[in-house]
């Protein structure tokens, strides 16, 4: 029988049969359902990736469907057929025009408008036979990631009944469709009936017999409550944290209407938004015209119960002092985050109102003004931008890294390209080329930020003189040292569809609404994550006729690389672990924002990872950063947890790197007294190996330790049955030799002070005398001390950090997880082994007592490896890798042998090359099948005995993750903080 019929087989007999059989997992029948990563998305990439052609049969496609699958489209080597419809006339004719587009793909329209096309399948042709999903997900964005579908995943071979069924009803769609052209869809655009749909608006509204009445919703409520929290408790300040787009001004009217003030004074810091924000607070409040005032320019209506006035009018020297400063009982003060100013601060300084509250999207400063002090650290609510997406408050996004274009000498836009470079003529065909592959073919309003004013114009001028889409590009290019009317109308233009673009450098990072924006197009370096998140946010605003927003970001070789992906991650933890597996799972796996999605080209993605791997983000220096920036948000020095808590940098990372976060502290001069040479002993070793989190295990023994002082094992094992995690006796022996030490081997031993945290004596668990005489001592040290200086402090803070990091990064049971990083030590302590041997696991080991045998294999071997030594371990497919046991082994040799005959289960751990440093990524449990005996070349021309096997996997490999390890050429130079 071949090989691909014995998998198939296999897999028909698992999926259908009897699930407890050994199969390859890659034909068996799957039910896809888009509940957590079994998504349509996923399923459809991973089909793409291992197909030669595709045929997609789809009664209705988005803009916003195309966009996600918009990246696997572009770099799928065969051909492909979608063949849809005009049912109902749901597609939009820019849809049409979108398909049109496509690279490689033969589109086909089914003419009837009402005959009932509904089909819903996507069928691959692979090398040995076919894939076919087919159940109820159309080709839009909510169908592939987040409704509720079912769709069943099949295979057959080529002389399958169901096969010719498939080819059959295809053939029938196609005798009856037209192929797609220009033509046809000008005529659709012309005869199309426009169908009402559904919107649902992110408020919602009760009509009343006095017009519309605002009502919150749930993450409006939610603020409300808070705010009103803060005001009972009798604070007289706090400041609201909300993303742009995200209706910070509804929920400011809201407020007021709650707070039902007699006067309300709300200042901007623009003109421009004063109108809106009118028109919004009257929307809420539904008072009369005759409430509500301006003071601003000419227009001095001060004297109006609600008055909106902008703070240059206001901070004016003689007219301040004419304002009451108790004439106020309400004040708002919108993007709060500019207050650090001379003049906002005299207004705040000036006026005494009941409740001030202040608004703003980003209150992190460079200039070291404290935004979170000035409102006495009352924070009653905070959205950011990627809670806002998940939340569906904001249109989500689709972006783009592509590689940025590379001249005939080899040369990438750069920090240091000259003018001439960047608005070449070559340059200019590749943007347009790009934005035709991954832009809106039609109706584009857009920004493009350039990275000098110089740029912009230029650009400008030479789009101007080209055609894109059958059209001349209209664009405009504005800068600093346009004037304010000059902005206004380019917007205005731009929302009028009168411009296709307006090139700016950074004006329009913020405080400018334009909610029609629908692309965005990056050619500059990215400076920081700040200003990244704040030029994405300009088109995150939801607007009628929009689904979403197409981002282009153009990746050179910028030295900032790197922090993309922090900004479209929202990953600040400092990991460069963390933010590599984000990148690397981003195109199968998703983000977690909602329907938005990140994808990278194979270069741009290979560039940001050589950006990451050069920079030092664990240093004293982004250290101290960190730590005065929470200090600021809370107002005292931050524990551990409050990093874990407000998702910022890792509290492993910045606990294990200098040893422990207490003398980190010390080192940094946020604290007079660091600890003392003992306490630092034991910090260290709870840093180093409890804090991460792998298991929650210790850390529960150690807390009721503290607290109880002894315990006898049943009493532990009752403790762990308690927490709903394991409590089998080799748990608790590795638990117990972990707190005691024993685990480690002499050197790392004497390294840590040969200290231990228990004692066990027979049957009873009891803490370390001098651990709990460091514990429970207030007089270490001369002075009294404040909590950041206190060892059972910071004691206490580590093990409520460790269980809040194996909540959300780990497994509660004390297991391994697929896609996580381990070390050898790690494996060890997972697989409840007596001892650390990461020194001696060459390649593999089978450890006899707990009958456990982890396999570490690095993907890339080292040129300077020897030549008995390069095994060429290889990935066949997601689920099947060849790999070669230690040279000098044949079929007979006994340390072979439970692996042969698999009495032992096998532990499978890849990493790319060295370079990555000690981690690997556990793929999960595998099975060997198929041994062969024999040889490698060594030195010397020498011949090694060697025994290789298939290593079959339980659960494939995420595509990702998979390309990600086996591309060649595209592997950078990862480097450790």
């Amino acid at each position: 029988m071949m090989p691909h019929v014995s998998s198939l087989t296999r897999d028909l007999e698992f999926g259908f049969l009897n699930a407890s059989l050994p199969a390859d997992q890659l034909h068996n029948p799957v039910l896809i359902s888009n509940a957590e990563d079994n998504t349509m998305l996923r399923a459809l990439k991973e089909e793409l990736a291992r197909s030669k052609s595709f045929i997609f049969s789809v009664a209705f496609i988005t803009s916003s469907g195309l966009a996600i699958l918009k990246q696997a489209l572009h770099e799928f080597a065969g051909s492909g057929t979608i063949i849809t419809s005009r049912y109902l006339d749901f597609n939009e004719p820019d849809v049409f025009r979108e398909l049109l587009n496509l690279d490689g793909v033969d589109v086909y329209v089914d003419p009837g408008i009402e005959e009932g096309f509904h089909a819903k399948g996507y069928v691959f042709e692979q090398q040995y036979g076919i894939t076919a999903i087919i159940g109820s997900s159309n080709l839009t964005d909510r169908a592939l990631m987040v409704n509720q579908e079912w769709n069943l995943r099949f295979s057959a071979l080529p002389d399958g009944h169901v096969v010719s069924q498939l080819h059959a009803a295809v053939a029938r769609q196609r005798d009856r469709a037209l192929r797609l052209t220009r033509d046809w869809i000008e005529h659709y655009e012309a005869t199309r009936v426009a169908r009402s749909l559904v919107v649902k608006h992110d408020r919602l509204v009760d009509m009343t017999a006095e017009g519309e009445l605002i009502v919150p919703n749930m993450m409006q409520a939610e603020a409300l409550d808070k705010l009103g929290e803060v005001i009972d408790a009798g604070e007289k300040r706090a400041v609201i944290i909300s993303a742009t787009g995200t209706g910070k001004t509804i929920l400011a009217a809201l407020a007021v209407r709650s707070a039902k003030p007699q006067r309300l004074l709300f200042v901007v810091h623009r003109e421009q938004i004063l109108t809106k924000a009118v028109e919004e607070f009257r929307k809420v409040l539904r008072a009369p015209s005759s409430d509500f005032g301006l003071f601003v320019g000419g227009k001095k209506q001060i004297d109006r119960k609600y008055v909106f006035a902008s703070y240059q009018s206001l901070s004016r020297p003689d007219t301040l002092p004419t304002i009451d400063p108790r004439g106020f009982d309400y004040i708002i003060i919108d993007e709060v985050h500019r207050a650090g100013a001379e003049s906002y601060r005299q207004l705040i300084d000036h006026f005494k109102p009941s409740f001030l509250l202040g608004l703003t999207a980003t209150p992190e400063r460079t200039d070291g003004f404290n935004i979170f002090e000035l409102f006495d650290y009352n924070v009653p609510y905070e959205i950011r931008l990627h809670d806002a997406l998940r939340s569906k408050m904001l249109a989500p996004f689709h972006y783009y890294g592509v590689a940025d274009f590379e001249d005939r000498q080899g040369r990438v836009p750069n920090d240091e390209s000259s003018l001439e470079e960047l608005v070449s003529d070559e340059r200019i065909d590749y943007l347009l080329e790009m934005l035709r592959v991954y832009g809106y073919p039609r109706g584009v309003k857009g920004l493009v930020f350039c990275s000098r004013k110089k740029e912009a114009e230029l650009l400008s001028a030479k789009l101007n003189q080209r055609l894109f889409n059958g059209q001349v590009l209209r664009t405009i290019a504005l800068t600093g040292s346009d004037t304010e009317a000059a902005r206004e109308d380019a917007v205005a233009r731009l929302e009028a569809g009168e411009l296709d673009y307006i090139l700016t450098v950074d004006i329009f990072n913020e405080g400018i609404d334009i909610p029609s924006i629908n692309q965005i197009i990056m050619l500059r370096g990215t400076q920081s994550s700040i200003i990244f998140t704040q030029q994405l946010g300009r088109g995150l605003r939801k607007a009628e006729g929009k689904d979403h927003l197409r981002v282009i970001d153009f990746i050179g070789n910028y030295a900032n690389n790197y922090l993309i992906p922090i900004a479209l991650t929202g990953d600040h933890s400092a990991n460069k672990d963390s933010l590599r597996e984000k990148i690397i799972s981003s195109e199968t796996k998703g983000v977690s924002l909602g329907t938005s999605s990140i994808n990278f080209d194979r270069i741009s993605q290979e560039r940001i990872l050589n950006s990451l791997a050069k920079v030092q983000l664990a240093g004293k220096r982004e250290f101290k950063e960190a730590i005065s920036t929470l200090r600021h948000r809370l107002g005292q020095i931050p524990k551990l947890i409050d990093f874990a808590r407000f998702d910022t940098i890792d509290p492993f990372v910045l606990a294990s790197k200098f040893g422990d976060y207490w003398s980190l502290l010390h080192s940094l001069g946020f604290v007079d007294n660091g600890p003392v040479p003992r306490e630092a002993q034991y910090l260290k070793f709870l840093s180093t190996e409890i804090l991460n989190g792998l298991r929650p295990h210790e850390t529960l023994l150690l807390q009721s330790l503290l607290r109880e002082t002894s315990m006898t094992r049943t009493d532990f094992r009752m403790l762990l049955e308690g927490h709903n995690t394991t409590s089998a006796p080799a748990m608790l022996s590795s638990v117990e030799r972990m707190l005691t030490l024993e685990f480690f081997n002499a050197r790392r031993r004497k390294q840590l002070g040969d200290i231990s945290l228990i004692r066990v004596e027979q049957d009873t668990l009891s803490i370390d005398p001098e651990f709990a005489g460091l514990y429970y001592s207030y007089a270490a040290h001369s002075e009294p001390l404040h909590a950041a200086q206190s060892f059972r402090a910071h004691v206490d803070d580590l093990l409520e950090t460790s269980l809040f990091l194996n909540k959300a990064q780990h497994s509660w049971r004390g297991e391994l997880v697929v896609g996580n990083r381990y070390s050898r030590k790690d494996a060890c302590r997972l697989l409840l082994w007596e001892s650390n041997q990461e020194s001696t696991i060459y390649g593999y080991k089978i450890d006899k007592a707990t009958s456990t045998c982890p396999i570490f294999v690095t993907y890339d071997k080292d040129p300077d490896v020897s030549a008995s030594t390069k095994y060429l371990d290889e990935f066949h497919s997601p689920s099947l890798m060849t790999w070669f046991s230690r040279s000098d082994r044949t079929l007979h040799s006994n340390e072979l042998q439970p692996i042969l005959h698999h009495q032992v289960p096998l532990y499978l751990f890849v990493k790319k090359s060295d370079a990555d440093g000690t981690d690997f990524f556990y793929l999960g449990t595998a099975e060997s099948k198929n041994a062969i005996q024999t040889t490698m070349q060594g030195e010397g021309d020498r011949a090694h005995d060697v025994v290789t096997m298939g290593l079959q996997l339980d659960s494939p490999v995420e595509l990702g993750l998979f390309r990600y390890l086996v591309d060649s050429g595209t592997l950078p130079t990862h480097g450790k903080d």
